[in-house]
């Protein structure tokens, strides 16, 4: 085994290889950018080396200042986690050629796997079925359209160097596969330094299975079993389970072998994982290998109770694998959301800014624990443009599937973070969904449930103001002296003392009214509604609420006047208003702003272009992924405030509309 390790990686997959290799007692050595100086993974590692400016470009994209760091401070390997230089050849040959060990696959399995289409090509001459497409070297657009024309529509246009739906794009007509493939191209070459892309058929209802497999270096080789990502948005998984629902033995040891086959075609050492697309008939189809450790790994470690950071770190330093396939078995279900900075009434858009609030569920070590948080971040914590938006993985263990998945909702209520938008409420309504309760999986599943998904569904408003009052009560009884003639419980000699408070509740305004009679309840009023309420403050930011005779617990987050409140089932933002403030306005509708920090990729208007509301006016590039900005009127463009390669600050002008003459 090693005695000190580099992890050439950042936020949760590092702190996560930091802990295990803590646990064998393996120093090791974090690698940061300016961005990240005091992140958590720089804490969670015993040794931390400087690589440069935030950009990936300029620092964990950078092989050579890996490759310094690891030999400045006597490291034996390199763990580069997922993404970043986990998939690149060249930087796997680089660390064996000075010296040090790559704790993955060899470099000549990694650049066969590494192509999407020349794995194809592989995987075809091994007899391993493949979705009808072109997986070939040429790739001038016009010849790739009339491949895509040939196949027919819907195809799915995929970096062929890709990953986690970066450079990927279904397209449904002929006329919309130019401007479709330009974009793959664009955020092929921005996230993996390769434009070159693959076309095929797109296949209806297709299920995501991948089989996580193991090799090491005396030619032996398992398979872990398999995991269903089939629920997706943008191609990027959210929530991961493991075994697949309905997978029968006979199909688990059939796609099980094939993944074997393909390690072992490429004399593959290591964990991997082989990804296939599976029709509802359960005929499979390879998609492509991934040579790494996949972010969702927890869910098999936790239906066979081992460790795979572990099992990678024994492999690599030269020892064989410590289980045969015989000795693997699968014990109860696991599942796990991806919890991200995004806001999915926005298309996805991703979120930056500090996490005010971050409240995990209990029991979420890491551990054997039935509920488990793999994270990188820590409350007050930035979360920042130039990475992915991930905040962090919620995995939960049951016997059974319906047991983890009651756990995982119970765990997502639990679950507070506010300063920015997150997806959280957003997955606890996909596992409420109908088809994710009965198993009905497929890779369409969210857009089948536009309608139960992307309406939001705040805090009833009674409940919303009962926690604000509660909060409100609590904090003005803390800040008072014992003297009676400063308290502001709403005592009178005779009659009621009522409040009003002006409030913005999840964007609507509203006034909400407390009445407190002599000796008597409080009465909460809202627009129609109104009740008895009493609140007891069980922690600062945790009380105990009866409302109209009901009791729950709600737990309420303040910022100055910003209220985030969170109850088992749903949350609500309320604020409030400062009536002596002047509000402003003014409509902004002839302006179009960068929704977040980013580059500007293309202006794909000039100035006097009419456009109509919706029209495609500029794309922008945050957190590796691409972002059309459309027109929020009808209009004439009338100035540019940017050009193409821009870096512009979240609220930057790009453009301005006038009326049209």
């Amino acid at each position: 085994m090693f005695n000190k390790i580099l992890i050439a990686n950042r936020g949760e997959i590092a702190c996560r290889v930091a802990a295990t290799a803590r646990r064998l007692g393996v120093r090791t050595v974090a690698v940061y950018s300016d961005a990240d100086a005091n992140a958590a993974h720089v804490h969670a590692c015993d040794e931390a080396v400087r690589i440069g400016p935030a950009s990936p470009r300029e620092s964990y994209l950078l092989g050579e200042r890996i490759l310094a760091a690891a030999q400045a401070t006597g490291a034996q390997a390199i763990h580069p986690g997922y993404g970043f230089l986990s998939e690149n050849a060249g930087f796997a040959k680089a660390c064996v050629d000075a010296g040090l060990v790559f704790i993955g696959p060899p470099a000549s399995s990694i650049a066969a796997m590494g192509s999407k289409s020349a794995a194809k090509a592989l995987m075809e001459s091994a007899g391993v079925p493949l979705v009808p497409g072109y997986h070939g070297d040429c790739q001038e657009s016009t010849f790739l359209q009339a491949e895509a024309d040939f196949i027919g529509y819907p195809v799915l246009i995929k970096a062929s160097a890709g990953g986690g739906g970066k450079g990927m794009r279904t397209v449904q007509r002929s006329e919309d596969f130019s401007a479709a493939l330009a974009s793959c191209q664009r955020e092929a070459t921005a996230s993996f330094g390769d434009d070159r892309v693959l076309v095929e058929r797109y296949v209806t209802r297709p299920r995501h299975i991948e089989i996580q497999v193991f090799g090491d270096s005396h030619g032996n080789y398992v398979h872990l079993f398999e995991r269903d990502c089939s629920v997706q948005r943008r191609h990027q998984k959210v929530l991961e389970e493991a075994p697949a629902p309905g997978m029968s033995p006979e199909r688990r040891a059939e796609m099980g072998a094939a993944a074997i086959a393909a390690a072992r075609s490429v004399g593959y050492v290591g964990a991997g994982t082989v990804e296939f697309i599976v029709e509802q008939g359960g005929s499979f189809y390879f998609m492509e290998m991934n040579t790494r450790l996949q972010v969702e790994h927890p869910v098999t470690e936790a239906i066979t109770g081992l460790d795979l950071v572990e099992w990678q770190l024994r492999v690599a330093s030269g020892e064989p694998l410590p289980l045969t396939q015989d000795q693997l078995a699968i014990k109860g279900h696991a599942i796990e959301a991806r919890i991200c900075a995004e806001n999915p009434l926005q298309q996805f858009l991703p979120a930056t800014g500090p996490l005010r609030t971050y409240r995990l569920p209990t029991s979420s070590s890491f551990s054997a624990s039935p509920v488990r948080v793999d994270s990188g971040v820590r409350e007050g914590d930035e979360i920042s443009p130039h990475y992915d938006s991930m905040i962090a993985k919620l995995i939960v263990w049951g016997p059974t599937r319906d047991q983890a998945l009651a756990r995982l909702d119970a765990a997502l209520g639990d679950l507070h973070i506010s300063g920015l938008h997150t997806n959280v409420a957003f997955v606890q309504r996909i596992i409420r969904t109908l088809s994710f309760q009965q198993a009905d999986l497929d890779t369409a599943l969210i857009e089948r449930e536009q309608a139960a998904l992307f309406s939001p569904t705040p805090l009833a408003p009674l409940l919303a103001v009962a926690g604000l009052a509660a909060r409100l009560l609590n904090d003005e009884a803390s800040s008072v002296t014992a003297d009676p003639w400063s308290q502001r419980d709403g005592w009178r000699l005779h009659g009621a003392a009522r409040r009003a408070w002006p409030l913005m509740l999840d964007g609507s305004p509203i006034t909400a009214w407390l009445t407190c009679q002599c000796g008597g309840p409080y009465l909460l009023q809202c627009g129609e509604l109104h009740a008895s309420f009493e609140a007891k403050a069980l922690a600062p930011d945790r009380f105990d609420v009866t409302l109209a005779g009901q009791r729950l617990t709600l737990a309420v987050y303040r910022d100055r006047d910003h209220f985030e409140v969170f109850a088992p089932y749903g949350q609500a933002k309320v604020n409030l208003i400062d009536p002596l403030a002047q509000a402003s306005t003014a409509h902004a509708g002839g302006r179009l702003t960068a929704l977040m920090p980013g580059r500007v990729v293309a202006l794909l208007v000039k100035v006097g272009d009419t456009v109509k509301a919706g029209d495609a006016l500029a794309v922008t590039e945050a957190m590796k992924m691409e972002h059309t900005m459309t027109a929020p009127r009808d209009g004439v463009v009338s100035e540019l405030l940017c050009a193409p390669g821009d870096q512009v600050p979240e609220g930057a002008e790009l453009l301005r509309l006038a009326e049209k003459p």
